[in-house]
Parts: structure tokens; C-alpha cells; sequence
């Protein structure tokens, strides 16, 4: 099914301390048909606004537009100071594809809005990362550099005239660089210490661009320059990485503020251990971080992966769970609670639910029961087989946590996560089933006026009816696998948690009988005689298998309580 584009934008204006601006330019942001504000993050020592939101390409493109008139008015950069980089009232404004978008149609995006902010408001625009004219452009530090106060010069200098709008100084606004990037995670780590200088080194050892080299003698510490004359840098230990310390009078500490501009090549996790490792090599100590902005997803879970990994805990527990550990871990409760709906992009983005999993487990029973054909007993065997696979799953983290088994605590891992994506595929498919009927239904509700009208409709009916038979043959193999974990967890588990095992055995095989009714009753719609024997064939070997599974479960569980 394609995926509706959806790009995030991230303007940074220049204003961190008066509430009346940062509303009113929210305000006609948020005013844009189509458009989500998922975060707004004031600073007063940076004198900075962050503002995080996300649409269909053209409504972004027309509230980044808005954004950056409301700052052109508001904001009189002649009058600014704080302790962020900036060089315009609009700083900067990246474009982030976020799904349904490649990367080379985000920079065609980025460049209308420079030119339009270039040539309505009078403002010099450079492009930056992808959307950059040409590779000196690309880094934004570089673009940035001189700031404010060195803009007039800098416009001056031919190689430095602007991709968009006037080369000359614009006094009251400055200028703005308009991107396209990945996803960026605005990342700060707190110290205990109040040391701007202490947090600068902490920043020069793990940032990419590193510090410049200096000779050995303490006394001199001449620059090392190389034959061109030019300085010598040393890189620091993080690639994909940028970073500077600096002084929050707010919270009364130092923090290390990081870029991390690739998080498959610097995950979150490894930034903050990193930055842990050098603050103490220099008797500094970390006491928690801040994510500016939002963040994917699969960062925090990767992160609370690596800290259970590293306290040998199972990383089959469930995303709620995986995602406190992060958030304890790293520390990002410390200046201010960290709200996961809010703060991680997949789920600040998610609209009011429907879905029957989100239901109670009594609202669900109800909705079954009601007068409506759907849910039925598709997605009632995908929901208890979803109820087994989480029992599998339960005894495995029981088990990885026993006293005295610390040595198998990640073979139980293993099994939990397993146990873990059977259930989430399970729930997935409780909505799904309902959904493929609910498409059976819409195709046998298409007109059938005109033969053109009947072939289609015949087609679609045809292609629903299918898919109303794959689902739950989906449900039966997933339901099959979750009594793998049951039938290894009656054999090896926790000996007290044997009885969960065996009913998390019992509801995955109703699960697979259920959905191979489900399978079943669908098979007369569809006249492929030879995909009816097929799925005939495919039932009876799972629900065999399922049976065979079963038993061994039952004898696992029986012996054991008898014994």
C-alpha cells in the first residue's frame, strides 16, 4: 500500500526568552491545514526556539514559510545574544524525509522554500547538507561560520554569495540555511561541573571534527601546522558527530551538546557512553542528558537494548519496558520529565486510535459481541493467540532473571524476543483480519451496472477474498511459532512458571485451529482450484504440526506439576 509522504521540519529561531514571539510564530505554523506540531523547546541561555513539526510536503513547505515571515517581523537580530551559534532570526530550517519521500525529492522541496524566502522576505539563504549547491556549502558549522557579526563580510566574498535572495546584509534578520538531511537528534549530555572549558574538551574528544593539534610542550603549545601551512586536526572518537560545551545558567551545570547526524553510524547510546568515558578522564562526571526535539523510535529501543545487554537482562520485554530502561539509563528525566508520546516521533505522529487493540480487553469482548459481523472469529483467534505468545514470552524473562542461571540468561533473551515478535505480529493481525472482511465486503458492494462494471468488481472480490484467506494463514504460522517458545519454555524454563508455558500453549494452538476455520469458510469465494488445495494442504500441515506441539507441551507441563 503506498505510504503518504511526510517530511519533518525543524526550524531553529532566534528567540528563547519571550513567550509572546515563540507562540505567535507557532501559531501561524500550526495555522497550516495538514500540519502536526510534535514539539516546541525554548532556551533561555541559547536565546533559541526549537520547533519540530511534520505534514505532506506542501503544507511544510507553506508553515516553514510562515514560520520564517513571523521571525522576519518578530525577531530583530541586532539585539540578540545567547550562547547557541546563530547567524539569522530563522537559523536554520532543515527538511527531514520521514516516510513516503526519497531524499533527492526533499532537497527540490528545500530549495523552493530558500527561494521563496530568499525572494519574498529579502533574506539571504544558503543550502546546506543535501540540498548544498556545492560541497563547501554542505557542512552547516561552515556555512555558519563568522555568525552574525562576521554576515556583512562574509557576503562580501564572492563564494560566499548566497544561493538565494539579496547578497548584502539584511541588519534586522540576518540570514537563514535552508537543508535537507536525515534525521538529526539534538542531543545534550549534562556534567557536574560548571566548567565551560571543561565541557569544550569533553566535546573536542568525541566529536568527529575533533580539536586542532597542538605541539607537546605545555609551555608552548604551538599549533601543528602541516607543509601547506594549514592547522592539523586531531578527530575525535565519534564519526558522524558534532559538538560544543557550554554553561545553562537555567539549570545551573555545563552540558556537552551534541549533533548526532547519523545514527546508524553513532547510535544514542553510544554518544552518551562515549561522552561518560571522556568527562571522566577528566574528573568530570555525567548526572543525565536532553533530547532536543524528538526522536525515532528504533534509537530508544536500541539504546535500552544495549543497557539491558550490558546488565545481561532479556531484551524480550515488551517496548513500554525496553524504553524506560533508555530513559533511566541515559538520564533523560533529569532537568524535566521525558514524555515518550511526545518526545518519540512515531508516536507523537499517531492520530486518535481506532484500532481494537488499543481497546480494553472488556470494550474488545463488547465490540465482538455487538451486532456486526466484524470482529469475529478471525481476529478473536489472532488476539488469544497474541495472549499465548506473551505467556511463551513471560517465562523466558522470568527465566533470563533467575538466581543461579545468569550463564543462560541470553539464550532466554533469544527466546523471549522471539516469543516478543509473535505477539507483536499477533496483535498487528487482530486489526487485520478485520480490516481484509471489511475489504471483502467493499468490493462486494462495487457497482455491477456495465460489464466493465461487473469485471472489475468480480477482480476486486477475487483479490479481497485472497487476502481475507492470508491473514489468518499468517496468524496460524505466527501462532505456530509462539508455541515453539511455549513447548522450549515447559522443557527448560522456570520449573515454578511451567503452568504459564502450558497456557500460552494451549491459547496459541486455539489460535491456530481458530484461524484456519477462518481459512477455511473464505476458500468457496475463490475459483483458483489450484490455490484452494493449496491453502487446503497449507491448514492441515500447520494445524498437524500445531497439534504434534501441543502434546509435547501438555506432557512437559503434566510431569512436572505431578512430579
Amino acid at each position: 500500500m503506498p505510504v503518504s509522504p511526510v517530511l519533518e521540519c525543524v526550524p531553529n529561531f532566534s528567540e528563547g526568552r519571550d513567550p509572546t514571539i515563540i507562540e505567535e510564530i507557532v501559531r501561524r505554523i500550526s495555522g497550516v491545514d495538514g500540519i502536526k506540531v510534535l514539539s516546541v523547546e525554548p532556551g533561555r541561555a541559547t536565546n533559541r526556539t526549537v520547533v519540530t513539526f511534520v505534514g505532506g510536503p506542501e503544507a511544510v513547505v507553506e508553515a516553514a514559510f510562515r514560520g520564517a515571515a513571523a521571525a522576519a517581523e518578530l525577531i530583530d537580530m541586532r539585539h540578540h545574544t545567547g550562547e547557541h551559534p546563530r547567524f539569522g532570526a530563522l537559523d536554520v530550517c532543515p527538511l527531514v524525509p520521514v516516510a513516503g519521500i526519497t531524499m533527492q525529492e526533499t532537497v527540490t522541496y528545500a530549495r523552493r522554500l530558500g527561494e521563496r524566502i530568499g525572494d519574498a522576505l529579502g533574506i539571504p539563504v544558503y543550502c546546506y547538507e543535501f540540498a548544498a549547491t556545492v560541497p563547501e556549502r554542505r557542512n552547516l558549522a561552515d556555512v555558519r561560520a563568522g555568525e552574525y557579526e562576521g554576515l556583512a563580510e562574509k557576503l562580501a566574498r564572492p563564494e560566499w554569495r548566497p544561493d538565494y535572495g539579496p547578497a548584502e546584509l539584511n541588519r534586522r534578520s540576518g540570514a537563514t540555511a535552508v537543508g535537507a538531511r536525515k534525521f538529526l537528534v539534538a542531543y545534550n549530555v549534562n556534567l557536574n561541573t560548571t566548567s565551560t572549558r571543561r565541557a569544550n574538551a569533553i566535546a573536542f574528544d568525541v566529536r568527529e571534527k575533533g580539536r586542532i593539534k597542538r605541539a607537546p610542550d605545555p609551555l608552548t603549545g604551538e599549533i601543528v601546522r602541516d607543509a601547506a601551512g594549514a592547522p592539523v586536526w586531531e578527530p575525535g572518537s565519534l564519526k558522524a558527530v558534532k559538538g560544543i560545551g557550554w554553561f545553562i545558567e537555567e539549570y545551573g551545570l555545563a552540558q556537552v551538546s551534541l549533533n548526532l547526524t547519523d545514527l546508524d553510524v553513532t547510535p544514542l547510546h553510544r554518544a552518551f557512553d562515549e561522552v561518560c568515558r571522556a568527562a571522566e578522564a577528566r574528573g568530570v562526571r555525567v548526572t543525565g542528558s536532553e533530547l532536543v526535539g524528538v526522536v525515532p523510535l528504533a534509537a530508544m529501543l536500541d539504546a535500552g537494548r544495549h543497557f539491558l545487554r550490558k546488565q545481561q537482562r532479556s531484551l524480550g520485554i515488551p517496548d513500554r519496558e525496553v524504553l524506560a530502561v533508555a530513559i533511566r539509563s541515559l538520564g533523560l528525566g533529569e532537568l524535566r520529565p521525558f514524555d515518550v508520546d511526545e518526545k518519540i516521533i512515531e508516536y507523537a505522529m499517531r492520530p486518535r486510535s481506532a484500532r481494537l487493540v488499543d481497546r480494553s480487553v472488556e470494550a474488545f469482548a463488547q465490540e465482538t459481541a455487538a451486532e456486526s459481523p466484524a470482529p469475529g472469529g478471525g481476529s478473536v483467534a489472532a488476539a488469544v493467540g497474541a495472549f499465548g505468545a506473551a505467556l511463551g514470552a513471560m517465562v523466558a524473562n522470568l527465566s533470563a532473571h533467575k538466581r543461579g542461571w545468569d550463564a543462560r540468561w541470553a539464550e532466554f533473551s533469544e527466546w523471549a524476543e522471539r516469543g516478543k515478535r509473535c505477539y507483536d505480529d499477533l496483535l498487528r493481525l487482530v486489526d487485520e483480519d478485520t480490516a481484509a472482511f471489511n475489504r471483502v465486503l467493499a468490493a462486494w458492494g462495487l457497482p455491477k451496472e456495465t460489464p466493465d462494471d461487473r469485471s472489475e468488481r468480480d477482480a476486486a472480490i477475487q483479490t479481497a477474498t485472497r487476502g481475507a484467506i492470508e491473514v489468518p494463514l499468517r496468524v496460524m504460522e505466527t501462532a505456530l511459532d509462539a508455541m515453539a517458545v511455549a513447548r522450549r519454555m515447559a522443557e527448560q524454563g522456570l520449573p515454578s512458571s511451567v503452568s504459564d508455558a502450558g497456557v500460552g500453549a494451549l491459547c496459541a494452538r486455539a489460535a491456530v485451529r481458530g484461524a484456519g476455520y477462518n481459512a477455511r469458510i473464505n476458500l468457496p469465494g475463490v475459483r483458483d482450484e489450484a490455490y484452494r488445495r493449496e491453502v487446503v494442504a497449507r491448514v492441515a500441515d500447520l494445524e498437524r504440526r500445531a497439534e504434534s506441539l501441543e502434546r509435547e507441551v501438555l506432557e512437559f507441563v503434566e510431569s512436572k506439576i505431578a512430579g
